[in-house]
């Protein structure tokens, strides 16, 4: 027969040292918490609906499944998905947040806005590459131009008439027309808007000339004949649409935009956690499925390491340091 004293003495030490154990725990910093079976936030700076929302989910199923633990997208759209990026930058560094960053907010909106609101370079660790997308240059159907040269020999004899739109100031189609002006010493009409699809409406309808919008935005409307392609801004033709011809093809041979996706975890995240979630980036991204249904839609698989990610952003960024000077908003 037990010692009833015994059993008592015992279940006091046990809850003592279950006590200890829980104080111990919640006194450790948050990054130094263990990982977990809780899913993992995939942060978008984007509303729901918009191509990088699109192409995040997507990708949340086949990571998830690669990395062994669920994978919620969470939408937090605002200032140019800086509000996203804020909100990874300042997230616990144990795994359970990650940012599905588009490339303005992290090469684009350092030099716009007027107090951004966390350093890209510093408060984010870059995780690994994920796709590349270029812009497409429309213009309506009704429009008279065939073809870039066309459209720069009006421009320059009619200095600031041709009008274009955009998803926004800063917004990556804007500053391919900022560089498109700067690299033919062309002047245009910036018409900015919320979001690509009102002035796709209005390319459509006549009231824009033309716009840049992602080849993946812009092929069902190039397809139905409602807008005419006059050039990608990549450096190679883009594989859904191969024969519309490069800007380099096109005789400018200095323009080149590319934007990108990536992914990004709050700069303190261990080592052994980033590299686990870059190797089931790699893995989630080698699968037919997935890399089939993205390509469909216009983009091109990005793969690489972090340092990939890392070299093209800090490239870039110094790109459009001076494509956007004198260019600002609150």
């Amino acid at each position: 027969m037990r010692n009833p004293f015994f059993q008592f003495h015992f279940s006091r030490r046990s809850l003592v040292a279950g006590l200890m154990a829980s104080a111990v725990l919640a006194a450790a910093p948050a990054g130094a918490q263990p990982d977990s079976d809780q899913p993992v936030r995939l942060i978008v700076g984007y509303a729901a609906g918009g191509p990088v929302d699109a192409a995040a989910r997507l990708f949340a199923p086949v990571f998830a499944k690669e990395l062994g633990r669920p994978v919620v997208v969470e939408n937090r759209p605002g200032a140019g998905g800086v509000m996203g990026g804020d909100t990874v930058a300042k997230g616990n560094p144990n795994g359970s947040v990650l940012f599905f960053a588009a490339s303005p907010t992290i090469t684009i909106s350092p030099h716009i806005l007027k107090k951004m609101a966390f350093d890209p370079a510093k408060d984010l660790k870059p995780i690994a590459p994920i796709l590349s997308y270029a812009n497409v240059l429309v213009v309506g159907k009704d429009q008279p131009f065939k073809n870039v040269k066309e459209l720069l020999a009006y421009a320059k004899v009619n200095p600031g008439k041709l009008t274009y739109g955009s998803a926004g100031v800063g917004a990556s189609n804007h500053l391919s027309g900022e560089l498109f002006a700067k690299r033919t010493g062309s002047e245009f009409n910036h018409i900015p808007y919320k979001g690509n699809a009102p002035a796709m409406t209005d390319v459509i309808g006549g009231q824009l000339n033309m716009m840049f919008d992602i080849v993946g935005s812009a092929r069902n409307h190039i397809a139905s004949g409602r807008v005419r392609a006059l050039a990608v801004t990549s450096r190679e033709r883009n594989a859904s649409m191969p024969d519309v011809p490069t800007m380099r093809e096109e005789g400018i041979a200095d323009y080149e935009v590319n934007g990108w996706y990536g992914l990004y975890a709050p700069a303190k995240l261990p080592a052994g956690i980033a590299a686990r979630y870059s190797e089931a980036t790699r893995k989630a991204l080698a699968q037919a499925a997935l890399r089939d249904k993205l390509v469909e839609q216009g983009y091109d698989l990005w793969l690489g390491s972090p340092k990939t990610l890392s070299d093209r952003a800090a490239k870039e960024l110094a790109m459009w340091a001076t494509v956007t000077k004198g260019i600002q908003i609150e």
